[in-house]
């Protein structure tokens, strides 16, 4: 047999391996997630009564078992929103539990230090993690459903024109309509925007979780922002997922600039600045047709004079930001980590969280926490916000 027959049956053995690596992984992934809190709370030296620790396991083992499940029928092709709805409520609060129940180590070790024995130290740090996680999810919960506090940040771009100084650019991204109904308070973040004054309005991606048939109604009130000078909208990699250019198109209708790999120019008092948007960093593999960020189509004729503001969903689409000569990028999808401390793990996968950050000699990016979430409806220590960017010039 031929070296390159060799290679040929390999390849596809490894590919079936993939699957089965993907599903130990994510099973490991679950087992801990949910086995160190049930280890610390029902069984690690706590020495409760039979009948406590055999109800515990039941719980724990019975929402481990329902939680791959409802999350494939809320997230799957079936899109069953009421299971969506309760696989995300359990991610998030098992999360909180889990982070909790590893740091409860900590009052574990003062317990030892101050001469408290078992099973009294191990009831205590149980107790503590349920107490802390209670409170935590509540208020995360709070967080999460309440119309974003406004956020001011000014940005000094040095090619800004004279008459464009104090433009102030709102930014909206991760809205996220889902599962939970939030046309209300969708209509509140509208009703904060137009408090505002401002000149251009701009949506960066992840509009949406579903097609606009299913969240048609929590969108409509994005018709309504008002703004001088332009209302910008470009993809995040949640609209590929469902329909992208379904989003594109429902945005257009609502009276928005679908920034699809395109610019627009807009003028004050003499002073133009170009608004360019790419696709986001995922279209390309999603497979639909026409869709992937392109840069170089964004910017096609753009007088290389004029300062740019461009909107890309995600912080590391700043690299061609940079190499395009952007005064300044636009991002969501970040959330800032939205549960604490998820943000250690997104910043393995972007540059930035969150915050106004400088890259190269004439580049600047700003990335949103957020404005609404995605999945669990919680937010802790990650609070979400409507941005006003006020542009500068020197």
């Amino acid at each position: 047999m031929s070296a390159a027959s060799e290679a040929a049956q390999v390849a596809p053995a490894r590919r079936s391996l993939r699957p089965l690596l993907f599903g130990v992984t994510i099973a490991a992934v679950l087992a801990l997630l949910f086995g160190v809190p049930w280890w610390t709370l029902v069984v690690a030296d706590t020495r409760w009564p039979t009948a406590v620790v055999v109800a515990g396991t039941i719980v724990f083992v019975g929402v481990f078992v329902a939680f791959p499940v409802l999350m494939y029928l809320g997230h799957g092709s079936n899109h069953r929103d009421w299971a969506a709805r309760t696989g995300d409520t359990i991610l998030g609060v098992i999360w909180v539990m889990f982070v909790w129940a590893l740091l409860g180590n900590v009052l574990r070790l003062a317990l030892v230090i101050a001469g408290v024995v078992d099973p009294v130290r191990s009831r205590i740090v149980a107790a503590a993690i349920v107490a802390v996680s209670l409170v935590l999810v509540l208020w995360g919960y709070v967080e999460a459903m309440r119309v974003p506090r406004i956020k001011r940040v000014d940005v000094t771009i040095p090619r800004l024109g004279a008459g464009l100084d104090g433009v102030r650019v709102v930014l909206l991204t991760d809205t996220h309509y889902g599962p939970i109904n939030r046309a209300r308070w969708s209509a509140g973040v509208v009703a904060a925007v137009n408090t505002l004054d401002a000149d251009i309005v701009c949506h960066t991606g992840d509009i949406a979780d579903g097609t606009v048939s299913q969240r048609r109604e929590q969108a409509a009130p994005l018709g309504d922002v008002r703004a001088r000078l332009a209302r910008t909208y470009v993809t995040g990699n949640h609209e590929y997922f469902g329909e992208a250019q379904g989003w594109l198109d429902h945005m257009r209708q609502l009276g928005w600039e679908p920034l699809h790999n395109r610019h627009i120019v807009v003028e004050r008092d003499g002073c133009q600045l170009v608004v360019a948007g790419v696709d986001d960093a995922t279209a390309a593999s999603a497979g639909t047709p026409g869709h992937h960020a392109d840069h170089a189509a964004a910017l096609a004729d753009v007088d290389p004079d004029l300062p740019v503001v461009l909107l890309a969903h995600q912080p590391k689409q700043i690299d061609a930001a940079v190499a395009s000569g952007v005064d300044l990028q636009i991002s969501g999808h970040t959330h800032g980590g939205q549960i604490w401390p998820f943000h250690f793990l997104v910043r393995l996968d972007q540059p930035t969280v969150h915050g106004l950050s400088r890259h190269g000699d004439r580049t600047q990016l700003y990335t949103s926490r957020g404005t609404g979430f995605w999945g669990p409806p919680l937010r802790v220590f990650a609070p979400s916000e409507i941005t006003v960017l006020t542009l500068r010039a020197v």
